[in-house]
């Protein structure tokens, strides 16, 4: 099954939810703030992705921008960022979907059908 980890204030995840519900696919919520995924997971996570670790990041978020990581993490290796990361469910880029074999940060619904559908 399908594991969504959802921001239930978020409106990109509100959209992403009614978008695999109308689609029929069933998944697990998991509320990335109370259960965010740890290090481990992270590092898993990321590379079943094939994605860059920067995609990982929610870049809008509020803590992201009060700890200035948008200067910072360049100077940041990948070990520190999978730490900070783990730190706060909300540094993590929502929604992430996580299938068998794949991860998908983010609603984009191509690539939501692409690999759903």
């Amino acid at each position: 099954m399908i594991k969504v980890y959802c921001y239930s204030r978020c409106t990109t995840c509100k959209k992403a939810l009614k978008w695999l519900d109308d689609n029929g696919i069933a998944y697990e919520l998991t509320d990335i703030k109370t259960d965010h995924p740890d290090e481990d997971t992270l590092r898993k996570y990321h590379a079943m992705s094939g994605l860059p670790l920067k995609r990982f990041w929610n870049t809008s978020g509020i803590p992201y921008r009060e700890m200035g990581l948008s200067k910072k993490l360049s100077s940041m290796s990948e070990d520190e960022q999978y730490a900070l990361l783990a730190t706060d469910g909300m540094l993590v880029k929502r929604p992430l979907l996580v299938g068998d074999d794949f991860v998908l940060t983010g609603f984009k619904e191509d690539e939501w059908r692409e690999n759903l559908l």
